[in-house]
């Protein structure tokens, strides 16, 4: 890149200048003009024609870059669930109302072209849901970053129910293509997996040979990531896996078609699916492919393509920092150290200091089965260079260990990196707190919990290393977009600074006591739910309950996460009601929506969807009940509909047994947008609590050390099932096949006998709890005023809940990157 290069011309913002690009675009980019064009060619134009206007930008973005060779942040995550595209980069570029205007002038309306893309399904919850909030901050605050991922051809399954039951399909989003992707073949690495290593000849310090057996081809695809109106796009870049030679011509002209392609098929099955059901060695091992197909392509790209060819690579940390996102990243350590020690040749001791400066990690978890382990035997078949120096890394560190705390061995063993038992395997989390300078937890509660429990033993050893960086989510997509009249209720009385500093938010405070505000952050609620209505009713055939309560509960389906409790609350009010215990004209109408999708080999989670689908059915056709209760489950929830829901939301389901969350993310969302959260001391309910107030929310259950003392004392879920009449009711009727037709098999037997006999989660000790709240949550609701009153508060305080904050925090306490101004 030539200093003399000339500076690009950025297009002119206007309705003229936007609407020839669109039918340029139509005509000489899909070929067909405006009376001929389908509805994904004029969506495509429109999308082209917004990615010229950042296209601009974004190469100068990569030549400012490579010019200032400044501290880059690359963010190493298996998921990136990015949500519609077309929506933020008409934001980011402040083009909205300039492209609604020029396709009204050629008879268009640009709401339908917008609901045409197919939404990006490479993510499955949570974290890539957060990976796309940090690279959206990380560019709004010109902090110079490039996101590294997979680019999954069918990414998260498209859930459908059948019978109630969860089904699978294949979540094909590009089976029309993309317009937001630039692909570039000429960037390929190659990727090398098995065979086996020798000594080099003239080797020293453990340097090896890897003889791999075979390779793939990690083909990469750039995506823009644009700051909001600043200026800068950074780069989210995904690797596609491509076999190396994808066909035998000589097979195929011999009549062996499927040979013929048999390699191609092979090494396309690495980037195919998001996370490959993993219940059977095969899917394990894919697995374990895609790890290191997309850090090695990654760590490649990087040090080739990005740096200077005659780059220092004993400066590394002063030039990049690998966040690694969860564990899934984690098999980078080594093979930066193959990298150094094998191709580049250093001493292992040099190596080591660079690779330990280089990378931080952020675990995601509490549940010790979701810290990655990979058998030793898997990991030498696939990667035994990478094996051999994880074994040498960690005899080193027991060396330190050993060290450190003398004649402790059952300390030695807990801390290796290589687990005895139950199999040899390697422990991913241990690999990277070792190798990482800096390992964060997602929350207060979180964090300390990770080094008193999870990771105590490194905490005591490396107390310096541990620290916090609680979670948050962009208020460009999950406000601005996501909820435009809140959003201009807010911008008419604060001004428009809140999209960059949420913190802002604090001036609603007095306006939470002003008649007239609530009055209007209620007629947004309203239309918001009625907007809701219509989607849910178009898109799945689902009524919600009349001018009700809108009571949420979207996650994950997982046990710790207990949906199972929150199905206990609905049956008990249904079970109350039909006995005559509950009065019907005493209760609130309340629509309960639940929206989940459970992995596919998750056997305990598709029951309870099945079980949610069989008592949403029974409440939804009982007509006595007088549409007081509904329990809408609407199928495939994503980022669009958690567009559409969470802004109608009164009541936000944080329920999960306290000391399991790592933070939740969804809990931050719903109290942006105004809905009141029920929950445990869990994650960021915690900070949520602190920051909106006791009285504005609505907390029940044990606290982390209560949970933690029963289960140490025994837990026996019987004795809550025989001693709470009400609990006991809502139990049998669900084992009596009330809602199931009469079979008391299958889906109904194994979740009652669950939480009868096991219940890990403790949701029976929680329900007595739960459900006197919920009763309290009944009581306030009937007072629109003092509600309408705690949603603003709840909006108000939670500005600290914005990415921009939690990526400060990364910049302060790990990263040490400096956002580069755009425009100086």
């Amino acid at each position: 890149m030539s200093e003399n290069t000339p500076p690009l011309a950025v297009p002119e913002h206007s309705v003229e200048s936007f609407t020839r690009a669109f039918l340029r675009e139509l005509n000489y980019g899909r070929g067909v003009d405006l009376d001929r064009a389908s509805a994904n060619d004029k969506y495509y134009a429109l999308s082209r024609a917004v990615r010229h206007y950042l296209t601009t930008r974004w190469l100068e973005t990569l030549r400012n870059q490579y010019r200032d060779q400044a501290k880059t942040v690359a963010y190493l995550s298996a998921e990136f669930l990015l949500g519609p595209q077309l929506e933020n980069a008409l934001l980011a570029a402040d083009l909205e109302d300039i492209a609604r205007e020029s396709l009204a002038n050629v008879g268009l309306d640009i709401d339908e072209l917008q609901a045409v893309e197919e939404e990006p399904g490479l993510g499955n919850g949570g974290l890539g849901r957060l990976a796309a909030c940090f690279i959206d901050s990380l560019a709004t605050m010109n902090v110079p970053t490039v996101g590294y991922g997979i680019r999954y051809e069918y990414g998260i399954f498209k859930q459908t129910f059948v019978d109630g039951k969860q089904v699978e399909k294949p979540d094909h989003w590009l089976h029309l293509g993309s317009p937001w992707e630039l692909p570039h073949p000429e960037y390929s690495v190659d990727v090398h997996f098995g065979g086996h290593t020798e000594d080099k000849p003239d080797g020293s310090d453990g340097a090896r040979t890897w003889i791999p057996s075979w390779r793939v081809t990690a083909k990469p695809y750039n995506y823009m990531v644009p700051g909001y109106r600043n200026g800068r796009v950074n780069t989210l870049r995904l690797w596609s896996a491509r076999a190396r030679h994808d066909f035998d011509l000589r097979e195929f002209n011999a009549g062996e078609y499927t040979e013929a392609v048999r390699a191609r098929t092979f090494a396309e099955n690495i980037s195919k699916v998001l996370y490959p059901e993993d219940s059977t060695p095969q899917g394990k091992e894919l697995r374990l492919q895609q790890q290191y197909f997309f850090v090695a392509a990654s760590l490649h790209d990087f040090i080739e393509h990005v740096l200077p060819r005659d780059y220092d690579l004993k400066n590394l940390p002063d030039r990049i920092i690998w966040q690694l996102n969860d564990t899934h990243p984690v098999i980078a350590v080594p093979e930066l150290m193959r990298i150094l020690v094998d191709d580049k040749g250093w001493d292992w001791a040099d190596a080591w200091a660079v690779t330990q400066k280089s990378f931080a990690y952020t675990c995601h978890t509490l549940l010790p089965e979701a810290l990655e382990v990979w058998p030793v035997d898997l990991m030498g078949k696939l990667l035994p260079r990478h094996l051999e120096i994880i074994y040498r890394i960690n005899e080193e560190f027991l060396e330190e260990v050993r060290a450190a705390f003398p004649g402790d061995e059952l300390r030695v063993r807990r801390m290796s990196i290589i687990a005895e038992q139950p199999g040899r395997a390697v422990r991913m989390a241990h690999l990277a707190t070792v190798a990482g300078f800096k390992v964060n937890g997602v929350a207060e509660l979180h964090s300390e919990l990770l080094k008193d429990k999870v990771l105590n033993d490194f905490a005591q050893m490396w107390p310096e290393k541990f620290t916090n960086v609680t979670n948050g989510v962009t208020p460009r997509r999950f406000i601005r977009l996501a909820n435009p009249a809140l959003s201009e209720l807010i911008t008419a009385a604060i001004g428009d600074g809140w999209i960059t500093d949420l913190e802002q938010l604090r001036g609603l405070e007095p306006l939470a006591d002003d008649a007239e505000f609530r009055h209007a952050f209620r007629e947004v609620k309203g239309a918001n739910k009625r907007r809701l209505a219509k989607v849910l009713m178009d898109r799945d055939g689902i009524e919600l309950a009349g001018d009700g309560m809108v009571d949420a509960m979207v996650k994950r389906l997982h046990e710790y996460k207990r949906q199972s409790l929150k199905l206990l609350h609905i049956v008990s009010l249904y079970e109350g009601i039909k006995s005559g215990r509950i009065p019907l004209e005493s209760v609130t109408p309340r629509t309960f929506v639940f929206g989940a999708k459970a992995a596919p080999g998750y056997v305990r989670a598709k029951e309870t969807i099945e079980l949610i689908n069989a008592v949403g059915r029974t409440i939804n056709a009982d007509a006595s009940l007088k549409g007081r209760l509904k329990v809408a489950f609407p199928p495939n929830y994503n980022v669009t509909l958690a567009e559409v829901l969470i802004p109608a939301a009164d009541l936000s389901e944080q329920i999960s047994l306290a000391g399991k969350e790592a933070s939740g993310t969804g809990n931050m969302k719903f109290a942006l947008n105004g809905a009141l959260t029920i929950g445990t001391d869990d994650g960021a309910n915690v900070e949520i609590r602190k920051l909106v107030g006791d009285e504005n929310f609505f907390l029940f259950g044990m606290t982390e050390p209560e949970a933690s003392s029963l289960e140490s004392r025994g837990y026996d879920p019987g004795e809550y099932y025989e001693s709470d009449p009400e609990l006991k009711a809502a139990l049998n009727l669900i084992a009596s096949g009330h809602f199931t037709d009469g079979e008391r098999g299958g889906a109904v037997a194994s979740i009652f006998a669950s939480l009868t006999e096991r219940d890990r989660f403790m949701a029976l000790a929680d329900f007595r709890s739960y459900m006197d709240t919920q009763k309290k949550v009944e009581a306030a609701y009937l007072d629109h005023e003092s509600w309408s009153r705690s949603a603003i508060l709840n909006v108000a305080r939670s500005g600290y809940f914005s990415s921009d904050r939690s990526i400060q925090d990364y910049l302060d306490r790990i990263w040490g990157a400096k956002p580069i101004d755009q425009n100086a």
